[in-house]
């Protein structure tokens, strides 16, 4: 039976990270929230690569892998000081998360654990395209759900940078080995050496 190294814990911590990416997506597509939804797609694919960086032994791979985990930390972090209203960041400029092309916010805002949405009819406040609804009850408010799960992703980045680092070191300090085996080398001498003993 075969040795699981560290290459099993990070395989299985990318597969949870996968899962939870995926899950991510289909709420930030519910909500319109079209800077998450972009930096997802992009998370899934560097994901899929370092799996395969692993599996593989492609120091390369996990090289970018590793790279793309600092940038998806910072971004998480982003999104925990946006939701919290840390410094000068506030909830009300909705165009970071939408590119400016909708007024929808959050996907739990309206569907949290607990949220009764009611709708005001006649408000003049909003555009011929949208209405305005008022939310109560929530159980946890929206902002809290979303900082959540960029702290969920944040800590699955971290586990994986500390399961990674290991094997990109031993995989960089790993000599170059040639295309063609020391045997494969000897019986091609072999054949050379008997074809030329026919030919005299």
């Amino acid at each position: 039976m075969g040795k699981c190294d560290g290459r099993c814990t990070l395989v299985a911590i990318c597969s949870l990270q996968l899962i939870a990416a995926l899950q991510r997506q289909v709420f930030d597509f519910l909500g319109y929230q079209w800077a998450p939804i972009l930096a997802n797609f992009l998370h899934i694919m560097a994901v899929i690569m370092g799996i395969f960086g692993t599996v593989q032994f492609r120091s390369r791979y996990l090289i970018l892998y590793a790279v793309w985990l600092v940038l998806w930390v910072g971004w998480n972090s982003f999104i925990i000081c946006f939701y919290l209203e840390v410094g000068h960041l506030s909830q009300d400029r909705d165009f970071l998360m939408t590119f400016n092309t909708s007024l929808h916010r959050s996907w739990w805002m309206e569907h949290g654990p607990g949220c009764l949405v009611t709708p005001v009819l006649d408000s003049s406040i909003a555009p011929d395209d949208h209405h305005v609804i008022t939310v109560s009850g929530c159980l946890l408010d929206y902002q809290y759900i979303e900082v959540l799960s960029s702290a969920l992703q944040v800590l699955l980045a971290l586990i994986s940078l500390a399961a990674l680092t290991p094997m990109v070191t031993s995989l960089l300090r790993r000599p170059p080995t040639s295309n063609c085996s020391p045997s494969t080398r000897l019986g091609r001498g072999r054949w050379y050496s008997h074809q030329t003993t026919l030919q005299n």
